[in-house]
């Protein structure tokens, strides 16, 4: 007992064998892994064409110039972009949320009726897909082709996300249910007043999941969408890098050079803008992620 006390004590005073400082390296050099292609990202969109061409690994540009952000925004489509990427967020994640949470709810509860058969149906959509041709059919038929809702559907459910939340709500203790029940509380009642007040870890990161995919999202908008004003923030980056790469290769040889570093300007601003929304977002679930992650994912 007392050796082992000791050698606590001994350990807690900041003694770093050599596996800790083997360690550390390691997680340094992984971090500069991480941290140096994004710097370098950042970089290149505020630096000149020519400073670009000159040295394109660079970190911190000596001449930084705006050229590539105001080229960005000139036509005012990103903006677009973003408003219309906005809507899905406003429109999509609540319905998300309030799919997943319910459905998960009910499968957690021993008692819900046809509850093997449904999670079987459920789980079968993660194996077997139906394809985008008898997807945009059914959007067809439901006349939502050309409407944003056609996209917020398509990605309002997530079985993954929905069979992580279920474990969670199964590590609840039933007898908060029960005592609810007995108080005269439904089931709705139960789900909002009892289980989501402690369901803060998994619903947030549901919410992170779920955000991070409505802002990325691309394909489905590329597929049900066609007027050009209802395009996502994605799909107007897309199109106009597209178009910056394809100016840029159809220039002359004397101003090649200097078209391909401005395309590569342009492409890392998209880049940067893109992220910048979620990397705002994520610190204010962080403390939740891992918590959530890790107890959706294991059934107690």
């Amino acid at each position: 007992m007392s050796a082992t006390v000791k050698s606590t004590t001994k350990y807690k005073k900041g003694k770093m064998t050599a596996l800790d400082y083997f360690l550390l390296i390691v997680l340094i050099i992984a971090a500069l892994l991480i941290l140096i292609p994004f710097l370098n990202v950042i970089a290149i969109s505020f630096s000149t064409p020519k400073e670009y061409a000159d040295n394109p690994l660079m970190i911190f540009p000596k001449h930084p110039t705006l050229a590539s952000y105001k080229a960005l925004f000139s036509d005012g489509s990103i903006l677009t972009g973003y408003w219309n990427t906005i809507k899905l967020l406003l429109a999509g994640l609540p319905l998300s949320l309030f799919l997943t949470s319910s459905m998960a709810y009910g499968l957690s509860r021993n008692k819900f009726p046809g509850k093997k058969l449904i999670f079987f149906l459920v789980l079968f959509t993660m194996i077997f897909n139906g394809g985008i041709v008898p997807l945009y059919l059914v959007m067809k038929t439901l006349h939502l082709t050309g409407s944003l809702w056609s996209v917020i559907l398509v990605g309002s459910f997530s079985a993954f996300n929905m069979i992580l939340m279920m474990n969670y709500f199964q590590s609840l203790p039933e007898s908060l249910m029960e005592s609810a029940r007995l108080d005269g509380a439904g089931e709705w009642r139960i789900l909002v007043s009892v289980v989501l007040p402690l369901a803060a870890p998994i619903m947030a990161t549901i919410t992170l999941f779920y955000g991070v995919a409505y802002w990325n999202s691309w394909y489905d908008a590329m597929i049900f969408l066609r007027k050009a004003e209802q395009l996502p923030l994605q799909n107007v980056l897309r199109a106009i890098i597209v178009e910056s790469s394809t100016n840029a290769s159809n220039a002359s040889s004397v101003d090649a050079v200097g078209k391909q570093a401005f395309s590569t300007g342009m492409k890392m601003a998209a880049v940067f803008v893109t992220m910048v929304p979620i990397m705002c977002f994520f610190p204010m679930l962080q403390k939740h992620f891992a918590k959530g992650v890790l107890t959706g994912a294991i059934k107690t």
